[in-house]
């Protein structure tokens, strides 16, 4: 029951985004500060629920799927973290967005990518292994990642404090996954009664997280509605299908293809939305609007890329791909 309502993770999304577009009041106190546990902002805290949630998942048997298919999961993340970025930027620039809106585009281009990525790489019969490792090594590579490639492509709007990016990626990514694997570890009994409700609670916070940015952000959305929409769409679309052409130049097989498109088009928006949402990030705008803006794209981040991954699932999932050698290892892996 639980696995069924998870993969409709874009219908979940959907429904949250509509309801707190219709009814702010419902979700605005997700994002307003009226709420701080352990003196930590709402949305990093559940992000960091989130993080665990990946972490208790993670066994010895992940990393080794990294040894497995070592080539295919360093051309997804290379691609993972080429592609989005440069293209964050090229989007920000061509569209000529304020500087809120394009330091809020690059931060969750520049984001690993989403545990949403491994549903949808199983809806669209790709190749879910390499999806979950690549996710996996995305989300550990993004510690120091995001914040250096963040700082030097959004530094062209506004002065970036990178190890104040990093820090929060310590709190938020680092720290959760590395409890959640010790609990998978040392706590087997624990971790399996958690397993079992984890990943509704992570698709429900990113549903809140996503709504209550929508929520707060509303009359911000109304005034920047064309381009903002516009320019977030073009952001995907680009990851989907470079992501997707470049694998295939790389010769890899159709499944693996499919993945590493799936993992480059889909963004852990929600670790971008808790990013830009932090009080330490919004001082570094001088101007309390391009700070409130910021947050924005990492919300219609979030509907895009499970609207766009979910209508490419339903098309590849009539086309089943031939399975390769190098996937069957994986498979071998596995078991």
């Amino acid at each position: 029951m639980i696995d069924r309502v998870t993969r409709l993770f874009a219908l979940w999304t959907v429904l949250g985004v509509t309801w707190a577009w219709f009814v702010p009041d419902h979700f605005i106190w997700v994002a307003d500060g009226r709420f701080a546990p352990f003196g930590q902002p709402l949305i990093s805290v559940m992000l960091g629920v989130i993080m665990l949630g990946m972490g208790i998942t993670l066994s010895t048997d992940d990393f080794r799927r990294v040894l497995a298919l070592p080539s295919q999961v360093l051309a997804g993340v290379a691609l993972q973290f080429t592609v989005m970025p440069l293209a964050g930027f090229a989007i920000a620039w061509a569209f000529a967005l304020e500087p809120g809106l394009a330091v809020g585009l690059i931060l969750v281009a520049c984001c690993p990518g989403g545990t949403a990525s491994n549903v949808v790489s199983y809806l669209a019969r790709a190749n879910v292994a390499l999806s979950v490792t690549m996710t996996m090594a995305s989300t550990l590579v993004a510690i120091a990642l995001t914040p250096v490639l963040t700082g030097w492509l959004a530094d062209v709007f506004i002065e970036i404090d990178r190890w104040n990016l990093f820090r929060g990626m310590l709190t938020v990514v680092l720290i959760p996954v590395v409890v959640g694997v010790a609990m998978n570890r040392y706590l087997p009994r624990l971790t399996s009664a958690v397993t079992r409700v984890s990943p509704l609670v992570s698709v429900l916070f990113v549903v809140v997280i996503v709504a209550g940015i929508i929520a707060g952000s509303k009359p911000l959305i109304e005034a920047h509605a064309n381009v903002l929409l516009a320019a977030v769409f073009a952001l995907h679309f680009t990851g989907f299908g470079l992501g997707y052409a470049l694998s295939r130049l790389l010769r890899l097989s159709e499944a693996s293809s499919r993945t590493i498109s799936i993992e480059v088009g889909m963004q852990n928006s929600g670790l971008g939305a808790s990013l830009a949402s932090t009080p330490t990030f919004a001082r570094q705008f001088p101007d309390a609007l391009q700070a409130a803006l910021a947050p924005v794209p990492s919300a219609i981040s979030a509907v895009f890329h499970v609207l766009i991954g979910s209508l490419l699932a339903s098309l590849w999932s009539r086309r089943p791909p031939e399975r390769s050698g190098s996937e069957s290892v994986v498979s071998r892996v596995e078991a």
